[in-house]
């Protein structure tokens, strides 16, 4: 399933930690951002569950009784079911034997205890952009949409045309939402090295797909480039 062109009501998130007022916080606050979300109090018991779930996201503590997250990771990985799945060790340990060891056994990031619901959901947020962003074939930004395969964008259901280097352009900015690409390194990855633009060509460009677009996905960074705008709670 490819995360960056489906909603979060679709998305399977297993939560697993053997202390319930975690497991009942993050469950509310996951739950209220729209994400399917299942839980289990080991690690046995997660891979029970995720036997049955086959989730998008594992969300695993260290410490628990009958199999902790280490082992859990580590089983994990061996089922290929599960080689798309993204694994977030969340845990109270923050010694650097514990970080290499999750990494280790095929863990994609490891967060430590406490975090703050509202930073939890926007690492999770990045991480569901970051592993997809590769193989994806369409970009989903509340009404916007960009096919990659096909080279068309609509928004709100109305099919914009765009030639190559402003597809290009749109294609590149809205890859990275929020971040701001330098002018260098759009004029290498759009107009390429071989072919001399100038800012002017580039500011022109962005002009235009705001015209087609609109003002509010984009943001001029002064005497640096530009990058995308898209706010998570808008989606």
């Amino acid at each position: 399933m490819k995360l960056a062109s489906v909603k979060k009501s679709n998305i399977k998130i297993l939560l697993v930690d053997d202390e319930p007022d975690i497991i009942e916080i993050l469950t509310y606050n996951l739950s209220k951002e729209g994400y399917q979300v299942f839980s289990a109090s080991n690690g046995k018991q997660a891979l029970d569950v995720a036997n049955k779930i086959i989730p998008n996201l594992i969300i695993l503590d260290v410490m628990m009784p009958v199999m902790d997250g280490i082992e859990t990771c580590q089983n994990l990985r061996k089922d290929r079911r599960y080689r798309d799945t993204i694994i977030m060790i969340l845990s109270a340990r923050s010694e650097d034997y514990s970080h290499l060891k999750a990494f280790e056994v095929g863990a994609d990031d490891y967060v430590n205890k406490p975090i703050k619901p509202k930073v939890l959901n926007s690492k999770i947020s990045a991480l569901l952009r970051r592993f997809n962003k590769e193989t994806r074939t369409e970009i989903i930004y509340g009404d916007l949409t960009i096919n990659l395969d096909e080279h068309k964008v609509t928004l709100n259901n109305k099919k914009i045309y765009l030639p190559k280097k402003e597809f290009g352009l749109l294609r590149l900015l809205a890859s990275q939402p929020n971040k701001v690409f330098e002018r260098e390194v759009i004029m290498e990855n759009v107009w390429g090295n071989d072919v001399v633009v100038g800012d002017r060509t580039i500011d022109v460009h962005i002009r235009k797909l705001r015209e087609k677009i609109g003002n509010i996905y984009f943001e001029t960074i002064k005497g640096v480039g530009y990058k995308f705008i898209f706010n998570e709670n808008t989606e």
